[in-house]
Parts: C-alpha cells; structure tokens; sequence
C-alpha cells in the first residue's frame, strides 16, 4: 500500500498543501512505496515563522539542559534502532547493516554535541588594562537550515542538527526526496525527546524548497551536501544573499598501494571502500594506484578474484555485500560510465552490467564492475561516477602516485597502504587533499573532528562536525569591560579630565 508523507513543522506532522507529490521508490523493487508532498515556499516561509519564534526562548536555555535533550533523543534512536534501519534500507536499498551504521555514524555527532557546554565556553582575559577585563561568548546564530543527500539520510542530517540544536538554533531540513521517512522519524523522535516545538523542522520539497530556504533572510546558516556543480552554485548564492554557507560536493577518492604493503590486507580494504553501500558514499574508494607494475599485476589479481565472488541482492538479504543503487536513474548513469569506460580503452576486468536478482527483477541492481589501466585522461577517473566501480590507475613509482590526487579536481579523501612510515609521513603532509588515511581504507574522522574535503570537493571555510560545527553555527561576541574604584566617586580631577582621542593600547592605564 502506498503512504502518503507529510512534512514536519512545530512538533507535529503536517499535511502538505500544494498538490504537487514526489513518488519515493523501493529500490530493491521499483515499486513507489510512497508519495510525498513538495512544499511551496509559503510552506517553507510558515515553517520558519514558527522557527523563528520559537528560537529566542530555546537559545536563553541553559545549554546543559540542551544537552540532556540530546542525550534523550540518543537514547530514543537506539531505542528504536532496527525500525529505522529497515525505514532507511526500504527507500535507500543499503543493507541492514550498512543502514545501521549510517545511523550510528550521526549519533557519534550527537553525542559529542552533548559537550555543548564545554564547546560553547568563550575566552576570559583579566587585566588587560588598569580595571579592565575581555571577555567573549559564544551565541546562535538563529535559524539555520540543513539541505541533504539521499546516500546518508540518517548520518547527514544528524550531523548538521545536532551541533546547531545544542548550540542554541532552531533548525529546518530538506532532505532528499528520494528517502524522506527517516528524517520524518527523527523529527518524531526530538519531540519525544522533549525539544521544544518549532526547534527542529522538516520540510519536503524540490528547488522551490531549496530555493525559499536560501533566500530568505531569516535563515543565517546554510549546510549542504549534494553534487560539486550544485553546491558550488548554491554555495554562491548564498555568499551573495550574506548567508553563512558550507557547501560539500563531489569526490574522486584515490588509494595509493605501495610495493611494501599486505596486498591481500589492502585488496580486502578496496572491496569494502570501493563497492559497500554500492559505491554511493562521497568517501568510497574509486581509485586504486598501485606502484610498480609488479605491484599492480598481484593486486589486480586478488581484487578480481574478491570482486567475483561479492553477493548484490535486495536490502533485506542478510547474506547480501550490498543492495541496489538507490534510483533508475542512478542505474543508466553508472551503466553510461561503464560503458564510457570502455570506449576510452580501459580493461574492464569485471562487468556488472546486466545483473538481476530473482524475484526482484525490478530492482536497481548492478554488479561490482573493475577497470584496469585506466589513465588520468579518462572521464572514469575525471569524473565522479557514484557507483561499484573501481578504477586501477598504475604509477610508475611514488611521486607519479602522489601526483595523482593531488593534482585531481576533487579532493575529498585518500589513503595510502604501506608499511614505510618515512612515506606515509611524507604522503599526509604533502597530498592536496582534505582527509588522509594511512592503512585505513575510508578515512572518515570521529566525530569529534572535523570531515571536509578540498578543491571541487568542499566550499566555505568550516567543516562538518566536530569544534567547526559549533564555530559554524555560532557568532563570537566580544566585550571589554572596565570595573574600577575609580568608577564610585566622581573625583574633580575626573570632572576636569580631557577626553581622549587615540586608539587604546592594551596596557593604558
């Protein structure tokens, strides 16, 4: 039976009003399991009315009491974790397993958000003059709002509310329309948690949607995660409407395989980074650079072997490596890369094209595809494909292989496999790229650092969690006060001083 959505607005479902309905697939199937209503920018407008008024009363609690609303709406989504799992799983196509850790991912963020009343502390300096103290605070910035991807519709949308709820803002979410339940439950479940009406919002809809949230001058912070194209047209407009903006796109993520490293550690390592959650994760692996062609020879060997015998089936198959791709769309683009590749004289040493899972004959599946030789020239290295295929680009030694994703587009993650620890040393300071791994296979940081990429891959000047999202989400308020005897009795001498005309030192009495 097909449900009918809603969008979320002061601490209850509702209905939307348009007329105007997006069909949310399964994807294991291509059924449409749901319709869900794309909002006018009058809803988005009336959402964050309530927002707005709600803010000030939520931004004068104390933020120990924010914290302990976050830390019920941690225990709350634990609570209720396997049912939104199977949410996250029915409309994205991830296994189980992998919708979980999508969720586990966001409340590694919630949690460290609980610390608000640590992070929110400012800066005291005492005697900077003669009776004089500085001093700054830490205060929201108001309303802000979070625009999202379908690949992570748990750990994104987590990422961004949690810091900017504990930091004292009320929040609003568009989230893709492609997997919109679990943002809807989340909602549910920060009511139930006891946050205040108004304080987290969630409204569903398409440009017109995203279009009102970035021009409208009540929002004072924007966050997105999507494509390079759109982020960066986003990310500039709202630069131009004086919006605080941080914008992250695409990425072409690269592991570098060195003669000295374990292959069959690092071949186990690509199978997972490359083709878990079918490759749509802006930090899977889809580049691999061995050095030397000896070294390139065995990998190729053992990646074969491994990406043969992967298991793709529908989301709820407990046996399954990884689900299908989350659209009909996402298919023919992955099916149009491999067949790019193809014509542009890449080896494809493993074809994925053309899979069909018994009983789901529906479904977006696709196998895990390998390309071998691939060179920096080709689209399938130049471009983000979002899909299970890996590319294997040789380098002839060390400094070809730095080369390569540090003089790509993108620059989002890399890794590097080896037992030298001269070279890996050497390869962290020196790569062009945001995150570094060194053995390990996705180099995604814990939340209590910050995640974002370089280059093509990442736009504005704060990162995703960690002390950048609190930085993000609030304005820095400085103030010198002077409190002195002096101060007590109007002297004649003060009654005759002369007023002064030049800059103030620090040590002017």
């Amino acid at each position: 039976m097909t449900r009918t959505l809603t969008h979320y607005r002061s601490g209850a479902p509702l209905e939307g009003t348009s007329g105007r309905f997006a069909d949310v697939y399964n994807p294991s199937t291509g059924e449409v399991q749901a319709k869900l209503p794309m909002a006018t920018a009058q809803e988005v407008a009336a959402v964050i009315d309530d927002a707005q008024r709600a803010q000030p009363a939520w931004a004068a609690t104390s933020p120990a009491k924010r914290a302990r609303i976050l830390g019920k709406f941690l225990e709350l989504v634990e609570r209720d974790m396997a049912e939104i799992a199977r949410l996250l799983s029915s409309e994205h196509g991830k296994t189980l397993p992998d919708a979980e850790g999508d969720i586990r991912r966001g409340l590694d963020v919630i949690e460290f958000a609980m610390g608000a009343p640590h992070l929110l502390k400012g800066e005291f300096s005492d005697s900077v003059g003669a009776g004089i103290d500085t001093y700054s605070m830490r205060q929201p910035l108001g309303v802000v709002a979070g625009i999202t991807p379908f690949n992570f519709p748990a750990m994104i949308p987590l990422w961004k509310c949690g810091p900017a709820i504990a930091a004292g803002n009320a929040f609003v979410l568009k989230p893709s329309e492609r997997d919109p339940s679990v943002p809807l439950k989340l909602a549910e479940l920060w009511t139930e948690a006891g946050l205040p009406d108004g304080i987290f919002n969630v409204v569903n809809g398409d440009k017109e949607a995203v279009d009102a949230i970035i021009d409208d001058p009540r929002i004072k912070a924007v966050g997105f995660v999507g494509s390079t194209p759109i982020a960066q047209a986003i990310y500039e407009r709202c630069a131009h409407n004086g919006k605080r903006a941080q914008y992250f796109g695409g990425a072409k993520n690269h592991m570098i395989v060195m003669p000295d490293a374990n292959l069959d550690q690092v071949a186990d390592a690509l199978i997972g980074a490359a083709y878990g959650s079918a490759g749509e994760r802006c930090m899977a692996i889809s580049v691999a650079v061995p050095v030397g062609e000896e070294t390139a020879d065995a990998l190729v060997e053992k990646l074969t072997e491994r990406t043969r015998g992967l298991k793709v089936s529908h989301s709820f198959d407990d046996d399954a490596d990884y689900g299908p791709l989350v659209g009909q769309d996402a298919l023919d683009r992955v099916t149009t890369y491999i067949g790019i590749g193809v014509e542009e004289g890449a080896d494809l040493v493993v074809d994925g094209r053309g899979l069909s899972v018994d009983g789901h004959e529906g479904g977006y599946f696709i196998g895990p595809s390998l390309f071998d030789r691939v060179t920096r020239d080709m689209r399938i290295y130049r471009e983000e494909i979002f899909g299970p295929v890996l590319c294997v680009v040789r380098a002839a030694d060390y400094q070809e292989a730095l080369a390569l994703p540090t003089d790509h587009e993108y620059g989002n993650g890399v890794s590097i496999f080896t037992q030298d620890g001269d070279a890996a040393r050497d390869f962290a300071s020196r790569v062009d790229v945001g995150m570094v791994g060194i053995n390990v296979p996705i180099p995604v940081p814990i939340g209590f650092y910050t995640f974002g990429g370089w280059k093509a891959s990442g736009f504005g000047d704060l990162n995703q969690h960690g002390p950048d999202a609190f930085r993000f989400y609030t304005k820095t308020k400085t103030v010198t006060s002077r409190w002195s005897m002096a101060n007590k009795t109007v002297t004649s001498s003060a009654q005759n001083a002369r007023s002064s005309f030049h800059m103030p030192a620090g040590d002017q009495s």
